[in-house]
C-alpha cells in the first residue's frame, strides 16, 4: 500500500456561533470566533489518497488528477467564501474545522475510488498550531 497526499489551500469566513445561546455565553465558549462580524483563516487541505501502484503508469493516483478533483468539487465551494452562507454542506452544522474535514471527506471520497484510490485521511490546517484529521469514522 502506498499513501499520497495533496496539499492545497483555500481561504475562507466563518462565526462559531450556537443560536441558542445569548452573546455572553457564545463569547465564553468561542470567543472572538463568535465576533458578529465573521473572521478568516487560510486553511491548508492535505489530502492523502491510498492505493496499490499501477503498473502502467507508476502512479497510486496521478496527483494533478487528485489536485483537479479537489478544485473542481472543493476548493470552489469553499474558497473566499463564508462557510456559514455560502456552503451547502455545512448548512445547519457548526462551521469548525472538524465538520469541514467530515465534509470535505464525504465529497471526494466517491470520486476518489473513480480513479482505483482509496481516501485515507483528510487534515485541515485552521492555523499553523490547529489542525484536523479525519479517517471516514463518525459520518454526520
Amino acid at each position: 500500500m502506498v499513501y499520497l497526499t495533496r496539499v492545497e489551500t483555500f481561504s475562507a469566513a466563518h462565526r462559531l456561533y450556537n443560536s441558542n445561546w445569548d452573546e455572553a455565553k457564545n463569547y465564553e465558549v468561542f470567543g472572538k470566533c463568535s465576533h458578529e462580524n465573521w473572521h478568516g483563516h487560510n486553511y491548508e487541505l492535505h489530502v492523502t489518497v491510498k492505493g496499490e501502484v499501477d503498473l502502467d503508469t507508476g502512479f497510486v493516483i496521478n496527483a494533478k488528477m487528485l489536485s483537479k478533483i479537489i478544485k473542481e468539487q472543493v476548493l470552489s465551494i469553499v474558497d473566499h467564501k463564508n462557510l456559514n452562507i455560502d456552503v451547502p454542506f455545512l448548512k445547519n452544522k457548526f462551521t469548525t474545522v472538524e465538520n469541514l474535514a467530515i465534509g470535505i471527506w464525504n465529497i471526494l471520497e466517491e470520486k476518489v475510488a473513480e480513479w482505483n484510490a482509496s481516501l485515507h485521511c483528510v487534515r485541515i490546517y485552521e492555523t499553523p498550531r490547529i489542525f484536523v484529521e479525519y479517517y471516514g469514522e463518525n459520518k454526520i
